[in-house]
């Protein structure tokens, strides 16, 4: 489903100074796998996740998804591929604080032009699946971390993606936090969900639902 074949991925930070992200990088994925990329801040796992979700284009070397080449879509279309088919969760969750849940997750619907009958079944649709129903016109910012969580969830999922990305998900959450989102994690990857999460968080790397560890350390797979 994912393939990385032959990637480098340069930055150039000034006129005379440029950083390695990747390093010759070659790698696949199948559809429903649950692939954690393992590795300490700057070894390069994020940017093999903005690669994936064509928010960057590397410097050689191809990114093919589902047989599309990543590297040679315009903009335009690389935004459309972003909202039918990756979903993000992130690392300090980016809702908005002042937004009620509704609309929190009612965002990414947003550019899709559907009807509202359409938004308000899938919205509906997601915030049960997630438990957090109950909590519809609640201000964001009035939420405990665990709600935050699944809205960030809800958010991720309300376009039915078939790729969920995970950049460090559990680095601002306490135990409980990080269990409940790995049982998630598993009863996404049982919808057959492809999922890639980039993390240095040891809980991953032992949980059964993965199917595997990949070690990235100076823009390198060891």
């Amino acid at each position: 489903m994912i393939k990385l074949e032959n990637i480098m991925k340069t930055y150039t930070i000034n006129k005379n100074d440029k950083v390695t992200a990747l390093n010759n990088i070659n790698l696949t994925i199948q559809q429903g796998e649950l692939v954690v990329l393992k590795g300490v801040s700057g070894s390069g796992k994020s940017t093999i996740l903005s690669l994936i979700a064509a928010l960057v284009k590397p410097t050689q070397g191809e990114v093919i998804v589902d047989d599309k080449r990543l590297s040679k879509l315009p903009d335009n279309f690389a935004s459309l591929y972003r909202r039918e088919h990756i979903g993000f969760i992130f690392q300090k969750y980016n809702l908005i604080a002042n937004l009620s849940v509704r609309d929190n997750i009612l965002l990414p619907l947003i550019p899709l032009n559907l009807s509202e009958k359409n938004l308000e079944e899938k919205i509906l649709k997601v915030m049960h699946k997630f438990n957090i129903s109950h909590k519809i016109n609640a201000l964001v910012k009035t939420l405990s971390g665990g709600e935050q969580q699944r809205v960030a969830i809800a958010r991720a999922m309300v376009n039915n993606p078939k790729i969920i990305i995970a950049d460090e998900p559990t680095a601002n959450l306490d135990e409980k936090l990080s269990n409940h989102f790995c049982e998630i994690l598993t009863e996404l990857k049982s919808l057959n969900k492809t999922i890639i999460v980039a993390t240095h968080d040891p809980i991953f790397f032992n949980l059964k639902s993965v199917d595997r560890v990949i070690n990235i350390q100076n823009g390198i797979i060891n």
